[in-house]
C-alpha cells in the first residue's frame, strides 16, 4: 500500500469552486454555512483584494474569508462566474474568469474579467490574489449617485 499525498492544486481549486457554487446557491452568507468552503482554505489563508474595491484589503484566516463573503454579498446582488479557465496546473495557479455582476446598491450591471493567482500548499489554498481589469469602473458601479434635488 502506498501513502496518499495531498490532492493536486487543480483538484483543490476545482473542489473549492464547486463548494463556492453550492454555498452561493444556498443563499450565501446568513443562509449557508461557511463550513462548506472552510476545508479548502488553510487556517492562515490570505485573500488580497485591490484597495479601490468596496471589499478591498487583505482578508486573513477562515474568519476573514467568512467576513469577505459577507461584504461581497452586501456589494453584489449577482456575481456569476460565467466563464472560467484554469491557465496553469502548478503553483501558483492562474485562473481567468469572466464575471457578470449586478450591484446590490445601484442595480448597475457589469461584465468584466478577473485574473487570479492562487497558491495551494499541502492540499489547501494559502493565498488568493485577484487582479481586476478596471477597479474604478467596479467601484463606480457599486457607489450610489447623489440624488438630484
Amino acid at each position: 500500500m502506498t501513502a496518499t499525498s495531498a490532492p493536486s492544486a487543480r483538484l483543490v481549486l476545482e473542489g473549492m469552486y464547486r463548494a463556492e457554487a453550492e454555498y452561493l446557491a444556498a443563499g450565501g452568507p446568513g443562509n449557508a454555512s461557511f463550513s462548506t468552503l472552510a476545508p479548502f482554505f488553510a487556517a492562515d489563508v490570505e485573500l488580497h483584494q485591490a484597495d479601490g474595491l468596496p471589499y478591498g484589503g487583505v482578508w486573513r484566516g477562515h474568519a476573514g474569508m467568512e467576513r469577505f463573503f459577507l461584504v461581497m454579498s452586501a456589494t453584489w446582488d449577482r456575481f456569476d462566474m460565467a466563464e472560467q479557465t484554469i491557465l496553469s496546473d502548478s503553483g501558483p495557479l492562474v485562473v481567468h474568469t469572466h464575471v457578470r455582476a449586478r450591484s446590490r446598491v445601484t442595480g448597475r450591471e457589469l461584465d468584466f474579467p478577473i485574473l487570479q493567482t492562487i497558491t495551494v500548499l499541502s492540499g489547501l489554498i494559502t493565498e488568493v490574489r485577484p487582479f481586476y481589469w478596471d477597479t474604478a469602473a467596479i467601484a463606480a458601479a457599486c457607489a450610489p449617485t447623489p440624488a438630484n434635488d
